[in-house]
């Protein structure tokens, strides 16, 4: 038999029980893999307002290093001659709608390589997504960086609807 929590100390808050930020959405970092200097990493989009939420075609994205400075990145869409075989990253862009509560994916993939022993090796400590035109910026520090190397190249897959 497990003991009864302690009502009387203070708990960390859920996702679910956080403030919703301004225009209805919450940014949160998914699962990433990497294997020989090649990364992938996937970000999902929750709607945490009460209205449903458009989507449709790719986020805005943007990178920024551990003074939050932006880092030029060219964020292509697909895999980008980065690598083959990520299906989530290609496919067609669509429509998706999120009802209160649901959510829908996004990919990124790149080459942890230095190409050029001039050019300093540059690692993303903060994502900045922008999910649709003229939506607020969503900031999402990162527990796992995008570390580019030198190569100033991401691939960036469309939204796809979350399937559980």
């Amino acid at each position: 038999m497990r003991p009864a929590p302690d009502r009387s100390a203070p708990t960390a808050p859920t996702a679910t029980a956080q403030a919703c930020p301004e225009g209805g959405v919450r940014l949160v970092e998914g699962e990433g893999d990497a294997a020989m200097g090649l990364r992938v990493a996937d970000f999902q989009l929750v709607n945490c307002g009460t209205q449903p939420y458009l989507l449709e075609g790719y986020p805005q994205l943007s990178l920024r290093d551990d003074r939050n400075d932006p880092l030029e990145v060219s964020v292509e869409h697909g895999s980008a001659g980065i690598t083959t075989g990520t299906p989530n990253l290609d496919a067609a862009p669509q429509r998706v709608t999120l009802a209160p509560g649901q959510a829908a994916v996004f990919g990124i993939v790149w080459r942890n390589l230095v190409t050029d022993g001039t050019v300093v090796a540059t690692t993303a400590r903060v994502l900045e997504v922008e999910p649709r035109p003229g939506a607020p910026r969503l900031s999402l520090r990162l527990a796992s960086p995008v570390d580019l190397g030198n190569t100033g190249k991401l691939g960036l897959g469309p939204w796809l609807p979350l399937s559980r």
